[in-house]
């Protein structure tokens, strides 16, 4: 194990986590989910639909879709970062996705919750309403996912990354030493 310069051992290292799996497994909960979302939106394209109205079990399982892909997203830009600490927007995207789905739910599910404009003893319907506020939670988590993407810095020159988190070349500095200042004053 190496050390930094400077900073203690860790008392129980991190383990080398290996990326290309998260983002494999990521990406593949995040198309299960838009599968799961589909089935859940549109049942009609798979031979499914049983109703004219957007009733509880549709909205449930289109839930139960955005749901796969906001964890499945989450995985897949995480592993982006490769065990580098997260930016400060990165961090707010993350919970921006939580939080965009915590209002697709409760938009979604507003009638069975008792604060929608259906009546609990009659069918809860996917009003316009509850529409728009799915929509806008789902606006919040796109938001959300787009925070959390890491973009490249290209105005720091002479650093490479690997892929693996590591950086193989150091960036040179322009500055110079204190030593090299006090012989240029003397």
């Amino acid at each position: 194990m190496t050390q930094t310069p400077g900073r203690p051992t860790a008392i129980f290292p991190r383990p080398v986590r290996n990326h290309r799996v998260r983002k494999r497994v990521g990406l593949t909960l995040t198309f299960i989910g838009l599968f799961i979302f589909i089935l859940g939106a549109e049942p009609g394209w798979f031979g499914l639909d049983r109703s004219p109205v957007t009733g509880f079990v549709q909205i449930a399982v289109f839930l139960v879709g955005l749901a796969f892909i906001c964890l499945g997203g989450y995985i897949a830009l995480i592993s982006l970062w490769n065990g580098t600490p997260l930016t400060i927007l990165a961090d707010i995207g993350g919970r921006l996705i939580s939080t965009g789905y915590v209002i697709a739910v409760a938009s979604g599910m507003a009638d069975v919750f008792g604060f929608g404009s259906e009546a609990l003893p009659g069918i809860p319907d996917f009003g316009l309403w509850q529409r728009r506020g799915v929509m806008f939670g789902e606006m919040v988590i796109a938001l959300g996912f787009l925070l959390m993407i890491r973009w490249r810095d290209e105005g720091r020159k002479g650093e490479r990354d690997d892929g693996e988190g590591v950086d193989t070349q150091p960036i040179k500095s322009k500055t110079r030493s204190v030593s090299q200042n006090r012989k240029t004053v003397l």
